[in-house]
């Protein structure tokens, strides 16, 4: 039997969502014999590939580069799950939105000059910090979500059963037809 390729992926949040994954225990054992981990912070695998069936995305998203990682994903994943409560609400990372669309300069000052201990200096250099954007955003927002699993973070128990309803029982993974996005 061929194995789903599966992926996990982590924007902007704590990895706490990673953390309960790793929290399945000996059913990561099981899982493994049914599906190919193809792309995960766990795995530290740095581009994402195309022809994935599976993908649960962990945190909101914060910045130009989550949003295009974002639309690289959706193009070539088949189902897509909000995966935790910063993914689905924008949670946490959602708490600068209160500071206004022009919030971006205001958090930079904050962390990188006014929390600073040693070298109070925000990276200046092209490339280094990706641009935030104007407003923390769920990934519904930019993309097409096929299901959300909510929870700060979701148990392990609880991926453990939506993992196992969406394996025996998603049409979108049954069949031999690849569509994506």
């Amino acid at each position: 039997m061929e194995r789903l390729r599966f992926a996990t992926v982590w924007l902007g949040g704590c990895a706490g969502c990673h953390m309960s994954f790793l929290d399945l225990d000996e059913f990561l054992i099981d899982l493994a014999a049914r599906v190919e981990l193809v792309h995960s912070p766990i795995a530290d695998l740095k581009q994402y590939p195309a022809g994935v069936d599976l993908c649960l995305i962990e945190g909101a998203v914060c910045n130009e580069d989550h949003v295009e990682l974002l639309h690289t994903i959706r193009k070539h994943t088949r189902l897509l799950v909000s995966f935790g409560d910063c993914a689905v609400t924008g949670n946490v990372p959602s708490m600068r939105n209160v500071l206004g669309a022009k919030n971006a300069d205001q958090v930079l000052q904050r962390a990188y000059v006014e929390a600073a201990e040693n070298n109070p200096v925000k990276p200046r250099r092209d490339g280094i910090l990706p641009p935030l954007l104007p407003r923390v955003l769920p990934v519904h927002a930019l993309v097409k979500i096929d299901y959300n699993l909510p929870g700060c973070p979701p148990p392990a128990d609880r991926i453990k059963a939506f993992l196992l309803h969406l394996l025996d029982n998603a049409p979108a993974l049954q069949g031999a037809q690849l569509k994506f996005g």
